[in-house]
């Protein structure tokens, strides 16, 4: 069984007025004075941001209730400096991000200037184990038009510092304003990943192979595919129905490599536009059919990932829970449609942040 371990960035905001605090260099402090040898809390690029990691998980019910612990965690440390956590992707209230102190992010501020400032957006990054880097590259070359198909089912930004951006999961077009972030054409073989990589940090563009920020990527820490299209889920069960569907697609990429079926050769010309297509309409519209590139309705996309996947999720024991995972979004809706159910209910992007600092508890 193929185990999963998910990443989250959290905002933290003051739990009144909604606003960012940069209070993280705090809340990590004394997460460390709890627990000296903690390793689940990390620093982000900003001060208004908190990341925590879970373990590998092989069981989607133990890696549900790490993250549901995690985040409740979370809260706890950042109550104590009369602070809140938010599964947010991006802020709906304006704020003015600041850099936390690290070499390497003040190294990314003077190098990249107004795009690293605009950087303030959470992800949810899926980390699912795979044998070898040659399996992983496999992998990597036949689930990128699947992604951005996760990305709908994450969308969770739909407001940015005060307005309504038009998309369900702006973040994604903050991030791709990042010179190495996106899809990638397909590599073939690990050898010629690892070169890739090689050659865009010689150009001195990057920083090092942790910069390569493809929708996709073999880890650099861990033996795992990475997936780091979806923004930070709103509510808890969704960021499991991503890392269950991620699992299956790694799974069903793989039991296809062994098999000698080639991978879809989709160029990253229409990559850029399906994912574009899922940023701006979500669950709401149509995305692009990950076989054909061609529109179709989001649900039905959504039911194809579903078929795709099927005997994958069958052997995992998650095809029951993803059933009913996806029935539920369908009902109830992604983050980005709550966040804005909740805007036409009260008329304030404030209401909206404390709603969901709630939500992200459940």
């Amino acid at each position: 069984m193929r185990t999963v371990g998910v990443e989250e960035e959290l905002l933290l905001v003051d739990p009144d007025s909604g606003e960012p605090k940069s209070l993280s260099a705090a809340v990590l402090a004394r997460a460390t004075q709890d627990d000296p040898g903690q390793d689940v809390f990390q620093k982000e690029l900003f001060g208004q941001m908190l990341e925590f990691a879970t373990r590998p998980q092989a069981d989607m019910a133990d890696l549900g209730a790490e993250i549901v612990r995690c985040r409740k965690e979370a809260a706890r440390l950042a109550g104590e400096f009369a602070c809140a956590v938010a599964a947010l992707a991006t802020s709906p209230l304006p704020a003015s991000p600041s850099i936390s102190v690290n070499e390497r992010y003040e190294w990314m501020a003077r190098r990249y200037g107004i795009t690293t400032q605009d950087q303030l957006v959470c992800g949810c990054h899926v980390h699912v184990s795979v044998e070898s880097d040659e399996e992983g590259v496999a992998v990597l070359d036949r689930i990128r038009p699947w992604l951005p198909v996760l990305l709908a089912l994450s969308a969770n930004s739909p407001f940015c510092q005060g307005r309504d951006t038009g998309y369900a999961a702006y973040r994604s077009r903050v991030w791709g304003r990042w010179p190495s972030a996106g899809p990638t054409e397909l590599f073939g073989s690990a050898e010629r990943y690892h070169r890739w990589v090689a050659d865009m940090v010689a150009t001195g563009v990057i920083l090092d192979e942790r910069m390569a920020y493809f929708d996709a990527r073999l880890s650099a820490r861990y033996p795992t595919v990475e997936i780091r299209v979806p923004d930070v889920c709103l509510r808890a069960d969704t960021t499991v129905l991503v890392a269950a569907l991620s699992r299956a697609l790694v799974e069903t990429a793989a039991r296809d490599w062994r098999a000698g079926t080639p991978p879809p050769d989709h160029g990253v010309c229409l990559l850029r536009l399906a994912a574009w297509q899922a940023a701006r309409s979500g669950l709401g519209q149509e995305l692009l059919d990950p076989a054909t590139m061609r529109p179709r309705p989001a649900p039905d996309v959504v039911r194809s990932l579903l078929g795709h996947t099927g005997d994958a999720l069958t052997g995992s024991g998650d095809a029951a829970l993803v059933e009913e995972a996806v029935a539920r979004l369908l009902h109830r809706g992604n983050g980005a449609r709550q966040q804005r159910l909740l805007m036409e209910r009260t008329g304030s992007l404030r209401s909206v942040v404390t709603e969901c600092i709630r939500h992200t508890q459940e």
